[in-house]
């Protein structure tokens, strides 16, 4: 392995942003950390030889790039631009790399506050849940300058198996928006057909085991359909973050005057299932409402 000349600052260890992190210090980069729970940076820090640190600002004065992974947008804007933020310690040639899902419009603003400081941005959204980014094979889909990406290249190659980069800044948190509301719309029509065929007395384990083979395969049909059947919510991916992916990509699709009804099915869905409960609970909760409205419920 070539030695790691770069510098990494992370910010937000949570479910996927402790994995990936764990990945960037088996890779051999220093690493400066920090995360919003009091106390959790530090005994991070000393499991995997990193530096914590109290504020962001401080993360980013020991960082040649700084790495975000956080909820949402407004999470992003307080570590990146807020009080004792990353804009405080950005010096020309820190490079931020935004692997959160937030809205383009979001990320082409943050990153134009970044660059009057002398500082550039990519956004590099992931998918793949805990278990990819666990084993470092996350696909990575990367908006920004062609220039910053080859840079920041062997960095996202420590975390992620399949990298792209996309466009222009902003380009990834779309293309991310566009991917799991599909995946949602799927995971909708997964628990519909559960359903259905249930109540007409069809075999699920020969659904799944057919359907996986022909035209109505899925990434969600083979991820999913157990967890329906079973009812087990697990959390791999929140609904209450799902939603949110849902919801950014309406708000673009409005913009941009193109329908996604398919993704609408699927925000009222998930919407649905946080209001009973289950927003802190895997997304494989969308099929709670379905089974309302069908008003019968799975057998498994």
């Amino acid at each position: 392995m070539a030695p790691q000349t770069e510098r990494i600052g992370f910010l937000g260890l949570g479910i996927m942003g402790s994995r990936m992190a764990a990945n960037l210090a088996r890779a051999g980069f220093e690493l400066a950390v920090w995360t919003h729970t009091p106390g959790k940076a530090a005994a991070w820090a000393a499991e995997h030889g990193a530096v914590a640190h109290d504020t962001p600002a401080a993360v980013a004065a020991n960082s040649d790039i700084a790495i975000t992974m956080v909820v949402d947008g407004a999470q992003v804007e307080s570590i990146l631009l807020g009080e004792h933020g990353v804009v405080e310690s950005a010096r020309a040639g820190l490079l931020v790399v935004d692997c959160s899902t937030i809205a383009p419009v979001d990320t082409r603003r943050i990153g134009a506050a970044l660059a009057d400081r002398g500082a550039s941005m990519l956004d590099a959204p992931v998918t793949g849940s805990s278990p990819r980014a666990e084993d470092g094979t996350l696909t990575i889909m990367v908006g920004g300058s062609q220039d910053d990406f080859a840079r920041a290249l062997p960095v996202l190659e420590a975390m992620g198996k399949l990298i792209v980069h996309v466009g222009e800044l902003g380009q990834g948190e779309m293309l991310k928006l566009i991917n799991n509301s599909l995946g949602a719309a799927n995971a909708a029509a997964v628990a519909e057909a559960l359903l259905l065929a249930e109540a007409t007395g069809v075999d699920l384990d020969a659904l799944v085991e057919v359907t996986s083979a022909g035209s109505g395969a899925s990434a969600q049909l083979q991820l999913k359909s157990a967890a329906m059947r079973s009812h087990d919510y697990t959390t791999f991916f929140k609904t209450d973050h799902m939603l949110k992916d849902v919801r950014l990509c309406l708000e673009e699709a409005q913009r941009a005057g193109v329908p996604f009804p398919a993704a609408g099915h699927a925000r009222d869905l998930l919407s649905a299932a946080a209001g009973r409960g289950f927003g802190q609970e895997d997304y494989a909760s969308i099929v709670e409402p379905a089974e309302g409205l069908a008003g019968r419920r799975l057998r498994g």
